[in-house]
């Protein structure tokens, strides 16, 4: 029986690996195990019908993935792929490129911050015609021949640069909002050095939202809800880096940091905090690799929580406000002049799979 379980190979791999370039256009996914593996892969096997019987999957259909979320997964695939070697070298030589920061005082830029934002306004415009750019590092513009587009285009270019000058850990977030929808579309979040490389959401032509992690080997894993935790035995993440604005105050919340190192009912204290940055941690608790992040601070800003608000609304999850409200798709992108005002909005949160870990922890939480 040939099966694929979380982590193992698919001994077809190499065949899509060395195929993607001729067969993008006939790509299409099975959904089996925790894993999707291309059609086509099964038909140069010759053994399509027996291989989708036996993974119990079903053909996941081409508007599931749909044409501009496949581009913009190419795009950032491609864009990851240029800048690792560039970080890498930046860190082993200690030549950082840092910049000054005159939009954003206090916080770290670099010159690979400044090329990202350059590279997506350049290679996004290769197959949207016309869209509104709203990157970290420029105000709102619109890009191409239509001084009125439908699309606006949401960028974090470089997340936690400062650590990524280091090869630690780096972003790039990506959003699609549609302005006659009023909602997300697309959201692509990169991951520079981890195997699990991309986090993705997309509205199908079904009208569904789905999300999914993507490993460097082009692993397709589809996120779906998942039970949640009780906060005593829930790992939490926090943007807690920056000692007196971030870690601090998180540390002066004794009924949040009691509730969550308390036992529980096996009498074993399972409870953690750890880091969390931008849209990536939401992205965690899509996936299920962490149970729930809070911004309880300054707040983030639209490009870090957006994108990865959107992959964690397509798995399921749900985010809320510090009042208990929950945060809907509806981000307020309808327009220049709203969108201008959005970039400068910050959003404290609770994010988890479930409704019920949200309000456990955000009733712990002194505002």
């Amino acid at each position: 029986m040939v099966m694929i379980l979380p982590g193992q190979a698919a001994p077809w791999r190499h065949v899509w690996q060395q195929s993607v370039g001729r067969h993008r256009a006939q790509k299409k996914l099975v959904r089996g195990a925790n894993c999707l593996v291309p059609q086509w892969a099964l038909v140069r096997w010759n053994c399509e019908a027996e291989l989708v019987e036996e993974l119990g999957g079903q053909f996941v259909s081409q508007s599931q993935v749909p044409e501009l979320a496949q581009n913009i997964i190419d795009m950032v695939r491609a864009m990851l792929d240029d800048l690792r070697p560039r970080l890498l070298n930046a860190a082993l030589t200690g030549s950082r490129a840092e910049n000054e920061n005159v939009r954003h005082q206090g916080n770290f830029l670099s010159d690979y911050d400044l090329l990202m934002h350059d590279l997506y306004k350049e290679r996004l415009a290769e197959f949207v015609p016309s869209f509104i750019y709203a990157s970290e590092e420029s105000d709102p513009q619109v890009v191409g021949a239509d001084a009125d587009p439908g699309l606006c285009v949401l960028v974090d270019p470089l997340d936690t640069s400062e650590l990524a000058v280091r090869a630690l850990q780096g972003y790039t977030h990506i959003m699609i909002y549609s302005l006659p929808l009023k909602r997300p579309i697309v959201s692509v979040i990169g991951d520079i050095f981890h195997h699990v490389q991309l986090y993705v959401a997309a509205l199908g032509d079904d009208g569904v939202d789905r999300a999914f992690a993507v490993t460097a080997a082009d692993e397709w894993h589809e996120l779906l809800h998942r039970p949640s935790v009780s906060l005593s035995e829930a790992l939490v993440t926090n943007y807690l880096m920056r000692p007196e604005e971030r870690f601090l105050p998180l540390a002066r919340q004794e009924g949040f940091l009691e509730a969550l190192g308390a036992p529980g009912a096996d009498g074993k204290r399972k409870g953690r905090i750890g880091v969390g940055h931008g849209s990536v941690c939401l992205c965690h608790v899509a996936a299920g690799f962490t149970d729930a992040t809070i911004e309880i601070q300054k707040g983030f800003a639209a490009w870090d929580f957006l994108p990865g608000h959107y992959v964690l609304h397509a798995a399921g999850g749900v985010a809320i406000d510090l009042e208990g409200e929950p945060i809907g798709l509806d981000y307020g992108l309808n327009s220049l002049p709203e969108i201008s005002r959005a970039m400068t909005v910050k959003r404290k949160f609770v994010a988890t799979r479930s409704l019920s870990l949200a309000e456990e922890i955000r009733t712990t939480i002194r505002i």
